[in-house]
């Protein structure tokens, strides 16, 4: 049982991550864990995964709920990318639980820093939609969401930093379609990892309303300064990105 005040920086790390999915449009999501150990006290890695794939969902969700009112999801290529991904991320959750829990910080680590890499990437080389054969964008899409969907069950993360990039590449669609059926395809793995972990009572149940409240809050506040932001969303990636790297560093020298 945790303390009260771990719940409350339980709540306040959800709405840190909340904020920047709402202001950003992805790659929060992969804060959710450390902060969780590191900002909480979780001393159970396990427990952080499965409690922060639950709250990712909740976020991504949020997230997803007013992104519908400023553009239409691809709810088909959401469909095939989410199935593919849905049945990869229980087979990652699994494997993720039969792994060490500081192997499993080590490798997190590598992985923060290699999406770091993306954003920064992203950032100079912005990702643009290209034309794609039809024919093509069904297994482009089930072998992208397959590869994305065992990362986020492996590692209990929403894997947006791989979602849009992998959409955008598999069937040439618009960023604003990418990021909004990214969050579609971000609440299941989500979802599907958390229960996943909750079967082996892996889950802190009070902990995940607490940060989902204070995602909410979050992210409602996000999307609220999303517009104003907007011109400076190069700079806002750039500061996430350097906040993910420093993050990942810190877990990898521990």
């Amino acid at each position: 049982m945790l303390e009260p005040v771990q719940y409350a920086l339980g709540a306040a790390s959800g709405s840190v991550v909340g904020l920047i999915l709402g202001l950003a449009g992805g790659g929060g999501s992969i804060l959710a864990v450390p902060m969780l150990i590191h900002v909480v006290g979780l001393r159970n890695v396990h427990v952080a995964v499965g409690t922060g794939a639950f709250a990712v969902a909740a976020c991504s969700l949020v997230n997803l709920i007013g992104h519908l009112r400023m553009a239409r999801v691809p709810w088909h290529a959401a469909g095939w990318f989410g199935i593919a991904g849905i049945l990869a991320a229980l087979l990652g959750a699994d494997l993720g639980k039969q792994l060490d829990g500081s192997r499993l910080q080590f490798l997190f680590a590598l992985v923060m820093l290699a999406a770091a890499g993306l954003m920064i990437r992203r950032r100079f080389v912005p990702l643009a939609p290209r034309q794609s054969a039809t024919g093509g964008r069904v297994p482009k899409l089930v072998g992208y969401g397959g590869a994305t969907g065992l990362m986020s069950g492996f590692f209990g993360i929403g894997g947006g930093f791989l979602v849009v990039p992998g959409l955008v590449a598999a069937t040439g669609m618009p960023l604003i379609s990418a990021i909004g059926c990214s969050l579609v395809v971000i609440t299941a793995f989500g979802l599907t990892t958390g229960l996943s972990y909750a079967l082996s009572q892996l889950v802190d149940w009070a902990l995940v309303l607490a940060f989902v409240v204070g995602g909410a809050a979050g992210g409602l506040a996000g999307l609220r300064l999303r517009s104003v932001c907007a011109a400076r969303k190069g700079l806002l990636e750039a500061v996430l990105a350097t906040l993910i790297a420093g993050a990942g560093l810190a877990m990898l020298f521990r």
